[in-house]
Parts: C-alpha cells; sequence; structure tokens
C-alpha cells in the first residue's frame, strides 16, 4: 500500500523514515524506522497515525522506583514526558538514580514496547528531550528542556510557543528543528529588539493560528537576532553578509538559505517572503 521516496539528505537525524499520506500530504508517523522494527508486517497498528498520549501510556507507572502508581493518575494534569539515554548500560544506572531519588512517575524499563510507542508518538529524534502535554494531552512544545532553562523561577509556565523569539544561545538548538526566520538587527542593548518583534510578530502569529487551525505544525519558526556572539556565529556558519536589517530564512537540516534583498524591511516585504517560501517560489543558497 505504500510508494517510497527515497531522499538525500545533510541533517543530523539519519536514517530517517517519514511515513506520509498521500491524499493529505500530513505526517502520519515521524520514527519509521521504530515503526518498521516493531510492527515489520503492519499487522498490529498498521496505518501507525498518532493516538492520544493517554491511550499510548496507559498502563503501570513507577513511583521512586518501587511504588506502582496507574497511569490515570496523569490525568487533568499538565504533563512533562522526559526521554533520556535508556539504551545504553551507564545512562541505566543513572536512570535508576533518579527514580529512587525523584517522585517521577516512569514507564518501566521492562516495557520497551510502550516505551517505543511513545517514542514514535513524538517522533523523538535525539536525547534527553522533554515534551510538554496540556491537561488534555495535547502537545505544548518539543522544547520543554530550554523553556526551563530559559524560565527557571516558570513565570511563563506552561509555555505555550511564542510567536518570536530573541536568538540565544539556549535556543538556537531550535534552528534544527526545521525552517527558521530570522530577522538580524543592529542592536546590542536589552529591548532593543522590540521593534523588530513587533514587525513580524503579527505575521507569525497568522502562521500559527492558520497551522494550528489544521491540526499541523507550523512549519516556520520566528526569530530576531541583535548583535552578539550568538548572531555573529549564526552568521559566520551560514555565510551571511554583515549588513543589518538583514531578512533570512534559514533550513539547517537542508543546508540552504534564502536571503530578501531589499534597502527596507516592512511588514509586506516579510509576509510576501514567507508566503513565497511556503509555496516553494524561492531559490535556495547553498550554507
Amino acid at each position: 500500500p505504500f510508494k517510497y521516496l527515497l531522499i538525500s539528505s545533510f541533517s543530523s537525524h539519519i536514517p530517517s523514515l517519514v511515513f506520509v499520506d498521500a491524499a493529505t500530504g500530513k505526517v502520519v508517523c515521524r520514527n519509521g524506522l521504530l515503526v518498521v522494527r516493531d510492527d515489520p508486517k503492519g499487522d498490529l497498528e498498521f496505518p501507525w497515525g498518532p493516538k492520544p498520549f493517554a491511550e499510548v501510556v496507559d498502563g503501570p507507572l513507577l513511583r521512586n522506583n518501587r511504588q506502582t502508581t496507574d497511569s490515570s493518575a496523569l490525568e487533568g494534569s499538565y504533563v512533562g514526558v522526559y526521554f533520556s539515554a535508556h539504551w545504553c548500560p551507564p545512562c541505566r544506572k543513572a536512570c535508576t538514580h533518579y527514580f529512587s531519588e525523584m517522585p517521577w512517575l516512569a514507564v518501566p524499563y521492562t516495557d520497551e514496547a510502550r516505551r517505543s510507542r511513545l517514542n514514535r508518538l513524538y517522533g523523538i529524534q535525539g536525547i534527553p528531550t522533554l515534551i510538554l502535554l496540556d491537561t488534555e494531552g495535547h502537545m505544548i512544545t518539543r522544547q520543554g528542556r530550554v523553556e526551563i532553562l530559559n524560565d527557571p523561577d516558570c513565570r511563563l509556565f506552561p509555555w505555550h510557543p511564542r510567536p518570536v523569539l530573541e536568538l540565544s544561545e539556549s535556543n538556537a538548538v531550535q534552528l534544527h528543528e526545521g525552517p527558521c526566520l530570522v530577522l538580524f538587527v543592529d542592536a546590542e542593548e536589552e529591548g532593543e529588539l522590540e521593534p523588530a518583534k513587533e514587525l513580524i510578530q503579527p505575521i507569525a502569529e497568522k502562521i500559527m493560528a492558520k497551522y494550528k487551525a489544521k491540526e499541523e505544525e507550523t512549519p516556520l519558526l520566528f526569530f530576531v537576532a541583535g548583535e552578539d556572539d550568538m548572531s555573529d556565529s549564526l552568521r559566520d556558519y551560514t555565510n551571511l553578509p554583515e549588513a543589518a536589517p538583514l531578512l533570512t530564512i534559514l533550513d539547517m537540516s537542508a543546508r540552504a538559505k534564502y536571503v530578501k534583498d531589499v534597502e527596507e524591511i516592512t511588514p509586506a516585504v516579510v509576509e510576501q517572503f514567507v508566503s513565497d517560501f511556503l509555496a516553494e517560489k524561492l531559490k535556495p543558497e547553498p550554507i
């Protein structure tokens, strides 16, 4: 029932196997390699589409590596799902320490089938990863670790995605999650990035709302970057000019960049740039 398309990629997450519904273009499963390993004949869960978190995690959970709690205890709560290095012996010892010292609930290590289903559900490609879910089991963010590092006092909890981020060392990892619009501006002091954020925020909010209504992930993240070491490193890595303001879209996994060369960056310019990118009308330059 499947047709396969082989893609050569410079992504760090290779080899990867992604299943897509040809009729809708929606991703069915991002972690196809685990699917093929666990269900090679498609007898168990074909066509491997996403299922509710409560159904996937259903079963007994461990607390302090001893007590057993039913997964129904998670209902109605915000949930953080932490994926760690369970596949290596040293990490197993670390996890045992975590479970014995922390009041975390954990899927038993011996329940490989349930752990694999959780990996498949969220398309986990790297560890450690912290997924945050709302009280109904819907994903809020894949970047739980970044959010907690940036907000240790949890003032912004539950960390719903913000339309525009200020580029920093802690959130730069998100540049590798997919295509990102980055507006470079001449700003060195705190607060000087606000006009740039206000410029692109309406467009970012519009894109987020559009894809949320379709129950799809936003295809583009939005950043503003000032004059600092992080921005300089990104410019050097992607071979961007030193001009400011500079409007770009960077796709790290495809090693491609798109640069808008205009004298003045206006909301209309940004919106057209984004629209052309999503319609695949722009010609990429190599990074």
